[in-house]
Order: structure tokens, then C-alpha cells, then sequence
């Protein structure tokens, strides 16, 4: 087998029902609880995609769930990846549900923000990062007791997408196999 379709047949979750679901409770118990960073496993994507960002791709997309992919993570690779772990349909920004990517790449201000009738028909980001630490931004509002944070890479588009709600872009962040979470529900603060 060549290298190519190794990392094309290889990557996916080896016991597809339980990786799915321990990575659906991981993507549904950060987003609950915005700036709380849990662990996952169970995914290898092709670089540079992260494993965390891997195994919130075969846990959330599928055949129906359109997917853009930032320059920074649009390789043959993922692509040939994609298309053989889910089948995800690759569009342009303003046509995606999910998207994937640095943040320096991604155009947020591009996204689908969701109808006022219908504010979850919006986008959800998955933002790589090179680390996930929790300082910078304080983060409050709804899943937070007190206050939490998390080190966001702005402050201003995080607040502005915040301001559309109920309508706005829901983000992932992913760095190695964890990932955080940040509704436009949550209110952020910078404090450092």
C-alpha cells in the first residue's frame, strides 16, 4: 500500500459506534461548558490537521453536512481523507455548516450567521491553534458557574459574533487531541 492510501484508509475510528460517541459527549459537554478543555482520542487525520479537529470531523460531518476547508488545511490528503471517512461534501464558506481551519484563514465574516427563524442554520467553526491554555479571556454566560477562560486568538470578532445572537458562528478550538468550545452564547472579556 502506498503512503497516500495509507493515510487515506487509515485515521479513522477503529470502533466507529464508541470513538463516535465519546467524541459527540467531548464536542457536547465543551460546548455546555464554554472554555473547559476535554481530551479525545481515536482519530490520526493527515497533517496538519490535529487529532482533536479529526475526531470532531467524523463525529459531527457526514454526506449531509457540508464542509469548508480553510487553504491552511486543503490538501489532496485531507480531501482523499474526507471523502473516504465521511463522505463530507466540500463548499465554499458561505455554503458550509462546518468549517476547518487556522484562524488566520478562516473568513468568519464569510459564514452562514443562521435566519432569525431558524439561528441554528449558521456555521460551526473548528479553529486550530497551536495550543489550547485557559488565560487571556475571562469567558461568562450560560454552561459558566462563576467565570472561565480560555486563550482565544481575538477578542473583537468573538464579541461582534456574539452581538448577532441569537443568530452568530458557534466555534470549536482544537490543539493536539483536546478541544475547547465557545458558543456565541458566551460573553468574553480580555484580561491579559
Amino acid at each position: 500500500m502506498s503512503a497516500t492510501a495509507e493515510t487515506v484508509l487509515s485515521g479513522g475510528f477503529s470502533n466507529v459506534p464508541i470513538d463516535a460517541a465519546h467524541g459527540f459527549r467531548a464536542a457536547m459537554t465543551a460546548m455546555a461548558r464554554p472554555g473547559r478543555i476535554e481530551t479525545v482520542a481515536g482519530a490520526a487525520p493527515p497533517p496538519p490537521v490535529s487529532p482533536a479537529a479529526g475526531v470532531l470531523i467524523l463525529t459531527l460531518c457526514d454526506a449531509e453536512t457540508p464542509l469548508f476547508l480553510a487553504p491552511s488545511h486543503d490538501t489532496e490528503a485531507m480531501r482523499d481523507w474526507l471523502a473516504f471517512h465521511t463522505g463530507v461534501p466540500l463548499v465554499s464558506a458561505e455554503a458550509a455548516d462546518f468549517a476547518l481551519g487556522a484562524w488566520s484563514d478562516l473568513p468568519v465574516s464569510r459564514m452562514k450567521l443562521g435566519r432569525a427563524e431558524y439561528p441554528d442554520r449558521s456555521c460551526t467553526l473548528i479553529v486550530e491553534l497551536a495550543e489550547l491554555v485557559a488565560d487571556t479571556h475571562r469567558l461568562t454566560g450560560p454552561g459558566i458557574e462563576t467565570e472561565a477562560f480560555l486563550r482565544l486568538p481575538d477578542t473583537a470578532s468573538f464579541q461582534a459574533n456574539r452581538r448577532h445572537f441569537p443568530q452568530g458562528v458557534d466555534f470549536f478550538f482544537t490543539a493536539g487531541n483536546r478541544l475547547a468550545a465557545l458558543p456565541r452564547t458566551t460573553r468574553i472579556e480580555e484580561v491579559a
